[in-house]
């Protein structure tokens, strides 16, 4: 019976989607969305953030849409025209970033109307759906920092590694000058290009260092996967949290060393700070919580993996959170961010909110209005948190 009402579903979603893509083809508030190649026409978006996506296969027999632009938990079929052009028009999509990808024939393809990103574990087509009166992510003009791609060798690993670091606009013409630094995880099915491209974290930055709304910082942005070369020294390095060890080896080890001597990073606890959006929100807490004297503050955008009986279980990360006095000591910041449309993200700070209230640990938590697990949630998050780091100098 489960079975029936949810094809069902489907198909009444389906028979929705051709009956807009029919109502729109003489819709002229349809325009080729911002983050498509040069000089390609779709996908479009209309003023009501409904999507229209169009691939030309005349010789396929079907395709369809797979990812996280529409709200079928099932690959949703395209329409076919005389010019074999397979069609859609999605209902308005919620705004931020989505990843996307269309099955022809049963063989997945991206949109070679639009730019691909490192999602999904793999290169995938990612379209951005605008946030009404929201500039903060957007290039402006002002001084613009860098973004400079820094190879080292890791011994752990025994592989090169690549870390994404940002650079505010100052540095070069301070050379006198040591600044904090902000170490920012990915999420699961991503690399450490998502903040950059993805996340527009360099023009977050920009904008906020610009406005005085942020202290000017490096931020050094790294993979989050870690698999050690010598599998003897890390027993069951294959599941997640074991993995989660070999990356904090990495960073205690080697990524904080190597970029902290590289760079002109001033130095102690006050000038540190760690945050990490979904995995890397666990990743964070696994690291931060568990070396409580290396980082002064530390935030979770969508973290995944955080235990929520943080407060109430004194086993969990070594009983940190079993003295509230200790901890309001040990970090000036302590902040949590969720998107209202990702209840389970959104539950879980809830809980560490209340457990933190019940003890007296002082927690910052953020909701972000509207969106889901996706990056302008984190956008917002990164936004919010840059603005309280940094406040209190050198412990």
């Amino acid at each position: 019976m489960k079975r029936i009402v949810r094809c069902t579903l489907i198909s009444l979603f389906s028979a929705l989607v051709f009956i807009q893509m029919i109502n729109a083809q003489s819709d002229d508030s349809f325009v080729p969305v911002a983050s498509n190649i040069d000089g390609a026409e779709f996908p479009r978006i209309s003023d009501d953030l409904r999507v229209w996506l169009q691939i030309k296969a005349p010789l396929a027999a079907r395709v369809q849409i797979g990812g996280d632009l529409l709200p079928s938990p099932d690959p949703v079929y395209l329409k076919k025209n005389e010019e074999g052009n397979w069609t859609m028009i999605t209902p308005p999509v919620v705004p931020g970033f989505h990843y996307y990808w269309f099955l022809v024939d049963g063989v997945r393809m991206n949109d070679p109307g639009c730019n691909t990103y490192y999602g999904w574990a793999r290169p995938t087509s990612g379209i951005e759906i605008p946030t009404k009166d929201e500039d903060f992510y957007i290039p402006k003009n002002i001084p613009h920092g860098d973004v400079r791609e820094h190879w080292y060798y890791s011994d752990i690993t025994g592989k090169w590694r690549r870390a994404f670091v940002y650079t505010p606009a100052e540095y070069e013409t301070s050379p006198d000058k040591g600044y904090p630094i902000l170490y920012l995880l990915h999420g699961s099915g991503e690399n450490e290009r998502g903040w950059s491209l993805q996340g527009h974290m360099s023009f977050i930055m920009d904008n906020l260092i610009a406005a005085r709304k942020a202290k000017p910082m490096v931020v050094v942005m790294d993979n989050g996967y870690a698999v050690p070369k010598d599998s003897t020294a890390y027993p069951q390095s294959t599941s997640r949290g074991n993995q989660w060890v070999v990356l904090s080896d990495v960073y205690l080890k080697e990524i904080i060393p190597k970029m902290e001597s590289f760079y002109r990073i001033a130095p102690g606890k006050g000038n540190r700070a760690m945050a990490g959006l979904s995995m890397g929100g666990g990743q964070t807490a696994f690291i931060g919580f568990n070396n409580p004297g290396l980082f002064s503050s530390l935030g979770f955008f969508s973290g995944g993996g955080i235990a929520v009986d943080i407060v109430s279980d004194s086993s969990v990360y070594g009983g940190l959170f079993s003295d509230a006095v200790s901890v309001n000591n040990q970090f000036e910041v302590l902040w949590f961010g969720a998107g209202t449309h990702e209840p389970s993200f959104a539950e879980r700070n809830a809980v560490i909110k209340e457990g933190f209230e019940k003890v007296g640990i002082k927690g910052i938590f953020y909701e972000s209005e509207g969106t889901a697990h996706e990056w302008h949630t984190w956008r917002r998050c990164l936004y919010e948190f840059a603005q309280l780091l940094f406040k209190k100098g050198t412990k």
